[in-house]
């Protein structure tokens, strides 16, 4: 009796779980439809007493959209395009190359790890405010602002991943040798090798990695918030819906905050709907938790 309900009390607690990760993301969407007055009423309404379409036009307008989706695709291509890369060649090289102190070079990427990301906000902005040559600064990075107010700073931080190195390289321990000498006693360089066998086996956990770098890149807030400080053209689409319910009367805006929201998701949403499948076959490879 009891091995038989087992699987429906399993069932039940996958649906709960579903339920409480679903409801939010439909209340934001309803509320992005709701007049003006009706979010935050009592009591609660869930659904919208007229669904409303203005609230998204006026999200456009008010948030300036387009500059910010702009500069939230830019910057979260450039970092995934950059994790890919150096995480895959960083990953083979600690994987599948022999070299003095791998195992250190290996402890040092780990260590990167430990920290939290809060850690580096100062010291990163520091580095590019008196980035030489850039912002009017001199050769020894004095006299203007550096990189800070480029786009580029809003990604330099970010070209790099520790715990996308140690993903690939894990995945990469378990690529057979054999086939790798193969392809060097063929007279494969390195470069063809990781290009024309490693990077292909590991499709699924890069795809998987870049699911992750994207997101991540493109929800980032408290240093896109630090950044667009130097310079508000480069608000992003967090930085601007934030602004926009800090500075507006919230009874009023709330709908639009939600529709601004609805927008800054939807690209996410369909990026993971169509890479589902590779998602899924990579954390299944890569043992991901």
């Amino acid at each position: 009796m009891t091995r038989r309900s087992a699987p429906w009390l399993s069932y039940l607690v996958v649906a709960a779980g579903a339920l409480l990760t679903v409801v939010p993301f439909l209340d934001m969407v309803m509320t992005s439809f709701k007049g003006p007055g009706e979010a935050g009423t009592l009591p609660y309404r869930f659904l919208p007493k007229a669904f409303v379409l203005s609230n998204y036009r006026a999200a456009v307008h008010q948030l300036n959209l387009p500059v910010l989706f702009r500069n939230s695709v830019v910057v979260t291509a450039v970092v995934t395009v950059s994790v890919l890369l150096t995480s895959s060649l960083a990953g083979y090289a600690l994987a599948k190359l022999r070299f003095p102190g791998r195992d250190l070079v290996f402890r040092l990427v780990l260590s990167t790890m430990m920290f939290p990301p809060f850690v580096f906000l100062i010291p990163h902005f520091l580095i590019l405010v008196h980035w030489p040559l850039a912002g009017g600064n001199d050769l020894l990075g004095r006299g203007g602002a550096g990189l800070t107010v480029s786009i580029v700073a809003l990604a330099v931080p970010f070209l790099v991943n520790g715990f996308g190195i140690f993903l690939t390289r894990q995945f990469m321990l378990s690529l057979p040798d054999e086939v790798l000498e193969a392809a060097r006693v063929d007279g494969a360089g390195e470069f063809t090798v990781w290009w024309r066998i490693v990077v292909p086996q590991t499709a699924p956990v890069l795809v998987t990695l870049g699911l992750l770098t994207a997101v991540d890149a493109w929800n980032e807030y408290i240093w896109a918030l630090l950044v667009s400080t130097a310079n508000p053209d480069l608000m992003t689409l967090p930085v601007g819906i934030q602004l926009l319910r800090d500075h507006v009367d919230p009874a009023r805006t709330m709908p639009i905050v939600m529709a601004g929201l609805v927008l800054s998701v939807l690209p996410v949403l369909v990026l993971f709907l169509l890479l589902q499948k590779h998602y899924i076959r990579g954390v299944m490879l890569s043992g991901l938790k």
